[in-house]
């Protein structure tokens, strides 16, 4: 492991990403904890802390130009208090793959009311009763959960499913879950995956070109690990148009 100092912050690579933010790129290093990162004088848009073993989402200076952060990879598990005190202006947070075991250790995101892209994908919290609901109810400002639309008709299930002391109880008890470790858990285990055609290469080719936001990016990413393709995901049913400003499954193209 890698210790994250002022030196490694400086020789790290930096440029102008394809959204035209400036970028730090912190990945694969298997730094382990967040720090100094007061070293960047707050000079980036995002840093990417990917293929890292960070296990905790805190340690962070005040950041106020910081929009995104890309934590794909990672082993984080926890997530600190008073992130929106250091990160005042983070509207994108991708936490794909790492160990995100229960619900109630998302509620510190709630507290960031500039956060409207958020991916907790392939973490085992995605497999609890009521994963997105409670999320769509306790973080309402995301407005893009897992690289699809929070619709209306989720927002006012959510609402219903939360309201009045019956669903205060039961967004307490889901919160109080967080706190029991249970050693006996295992982890999802990754459903082995094929090669892509030629036909499937162009079609990852198309999207990328045409891919415009960190975001969009990122939502091809979750898309080509989880063995999809980029055009040929799952569609919504006719039940499901027209919904909250006629928004579609996945993430278009510009923010």
């Amino acid at each position: 492991m890698v210790k994250l100092t002022a030196e490694l912050i400086e020789q790290a690579a930096q440029y102008t990403n394809a959204v035209r933010d400036r970028e730090l790129d912190l990945r694969g290093y298997k730094i382990p904890v967040i720090e100094n990162l007061g070293a960047t004088l707050d000079q980036f848009d995002a840093i990417d802390f990917s293929d890292n073993e960070i296990r905790k989402l805190d340690g962070f200076p005040l950041l106020r130009r910081l929009k995104t952060l890309l934590m794909n990879n990672n082993r984080i598990c926890r997530i600190g208090e008073n992130l929106e005190q250091a990160l005042p202006s983070l509207t994108e947070l991708i936490l794909t793959n790492n160990n995100i075991a229960e619900l109630g250790e998302l509620d510190p995101l709630s507290s960031i009311k500039s956060l409207t892209y958020l991916s907790v994908l392939r973490n085992p919290v995605t497999n609890k009763k009521h994963y997105r609901l409670y999320l769509i109810h306790k973080v309402p400002q995301v407005r893009v959960l897992d690289f699809q639309k929070v619709k209306l008709k989720e927002r006012q299930e959510a609402e219903k499913m939360f309201k009045g002391k019956r669903g205060a109880q039961l967004a307490k008890d889901i919160a109080r879950r967080a706190k029991t470790f249970n050693p006996g858990a295992g982890l999802p285990t990754d459903k082995k995956k094929t090669g892509p055609s030629p036909g499937d290469v162009e079609a990852i080719k198309t999207a990328i070109a045409n891919a415009s936001t960190l975001a969009e990016v990122e939502r091809l990413k979750g898309l080509l690990q989880a063995g999809q393709i980029p055009g040929r995901e799952r569609k919504p049913g006719p039940s499901e148009d027209g919904e909250e400003e006629m928004e579609e499954d996945t993430v278009p193209n510009g923010s």
